[in-house]
């Protein structure tokens, strides 16, 4: 059992949840904390999933105009929470949230593993997105060890 909830998560609680999931491996290094904290803060939509025990088990982060488009900016469910329908319950609850499914269109850039999920939900791949990418983007896993001093390692 569990429960979706619209509510802010703190930096500390995400970054915990971001260690159980595949989403841990997503972000750059640079500046990580702070970006996630950011990110935290300014998602138009923020649902968590939950258990019994108030543990999180799934998180959707989203970006919206309410009006027509949503982007899933982060959409991940705990490893030992998998395939218990929470990421499609996360997913039509953003969707709903949004505007609903007759109104929004949904964009996301999906991981090679989760093509299926969203495929799945009757999402296709888009050929007609822009891209302007010059940040810095240093690849980790949030959880890594690594020099202990590093802040971002976290």
């Amino acid at each position: 059992m569990y429960e979706i909830r619209n509510e802010r998560l703190t930096v500390e609680e995400y970054i915990d949840f971001l260690k159980r999931t595949d989403l841990g491996s997503q972000y750059p290094k640079e500046r990580f904390h702070e970006r996630i904290e950011r990110l935290l803060k300014n998602a138009s939509i923020s649902l968590a999933a939950r258990n019994e025990e108030n543990l999180l088990v799934g998180v959707l982060l989203g970006l919206t105009d309410f009006a027509y488009w949503l982007y899933i900016t982060d959409l991940g469910v705990d490893r030992d929470y998998e395939r218990k329908g929470i990421g499609s319950s996360l997913m039509k609850t953003a969707l709903s949230a949004a505007g609903g499914e007759k109104d929004i269109a949904v964009y996301l850039i999906a991981n090679e593993k989760a093509i299926p999920f969203y495929e799945n939900l009757g999402m296709k791949k888009a050929d007609d997105v822009m891209q302007y990418n010059h940040i810095e983007w240093t690849e980790f896993t949030v959880g890594e060890t690594g020099n202990k001093n590093d802040r971002d390692n976290i």
